[in-house]
């Protein structure tokens, strides 16, 4: 891991990314959103470290790249802890962590942690309401469906003054409108559209943003894509990234053109000598050019 964010770093990369996962099961039967066969990617006898963990463990290894998580599972957890833990973060990277968040999606997951899974959705936006009152007053009082607490004080607030940056994951029209209502950006995940449609979802969340009484131009759009580094040149894909170094910045182009600024890429070669290789091609033969 040290290895992975301090070449980032050095090779100019802008951010890196730890995912969230708390227990894998040995059985899964809900369907994973984002593989062709439903199929979840990481074996169970796999270890997974716990994110916001490994990026306090990173900010100290590193000075410049912003640390994101994509994304917390709101969900799973009570909000006045996690948002402990991220603001501490926040802190010690002094102002460098990007908040991903999401509501989840495997059922067996939110069944061994005793988390509802049918409420999900409501519950991580009354736990951006948390996180915004507790981030933003001195006497910080909530009173919502789930989540009751009245004058406490929650210190540190965040580094910046315009507070953590909150970037909503999900692809949905119900992810749209929350990134609308409470977000930074909309951040959809191995988007399994093309540029041109994207860019017409996130009108939607835009639209979302001015009813909402926010300013729709303050919302950004940002999104993860898989990205395999070739040889040669291979045909192309509207939700993939893949290809000689000349295709990538012709692909990365017209997202760029779709309106997105920030391009979060999982290299998806399963060995960790080959995933550092790609890492630099891409710096050192694609960077340069976009």
């Amino acid at each position: 891991m040290r290895q992975a964010a301090r070449s980032a770093e050095a090779w100019g990369f802008d951010s890196i990314w730890a995912a969230d996962r708390i227990i894998i099961p040995w059985r899964i039967d809900t369907p994973y959103p984002y593989a062709n066969e439903g199929a979840f990617i990481v074996p169970p006898d796999r270890p997974f470290l716990d994110s916001l963990t490994c990026l306090t463990f990173l900010a100290a290894c590193t000075s410049r790249v912003e640390l994101g998580i994509s994304v917390l599972v709101l969900p799973y957890r009570q909000p006045l802890v996690w948002g402990k833990i991220a603001a501490t973060l926040d802190h010690l990277s002094e102002g460098r962590f990007i908040l991903g968040v999401g509501v989840g999606w495997m059922e067996e997951e939110f069944r061994a942690l005793q988390a509802p899974f049918g409420d999900r959705g409501r519950r991580t936006d009354e736990q951006l309401e948390v996180l915004r009152e507790v981030l933003s007053t001195e006497h910080s009082s909530f009173a919502g469906e789930f989540y009751r607490f009245d004058d406490v004080s929650f210190l540190p607030k965040s580094r910046r003054p315009e507070g953590i940056p909150v970037w909503i994951g999900g692809e949905g029209r119900r992810a749209q409108r929350r990134a609308g209502r409470y977000g930074d950006a909309w951040f959809p995940y191995f988007v399994r559209i093309g540029p041109d449609e994207l860019a017409a979802r996130f009108d939607n969340a835009r639209r979302h943003a001015e009813e909402a009484g926010r300013s729709p131009e303050s919302l950004r759009l940002n999104c993860c894509l898989p990205i395999e580094v070739t040889r040669e040149p291979v045909t192309q894909e509207p939700n993939r990234l893949a290809g000689t170094p000349t295709q990538l910045v012709e692909a990365i182009g017209r997202y760029r053109e779709a309106g997105v600024e920030h391009l979060a890429l999982q290299f998806m070669v399963p060995r960790w000598p080959d995933r550092l290789e790609q890492m630099q091609r891409f710096a050192e033969e694609t960077l340069p050019h976009i």
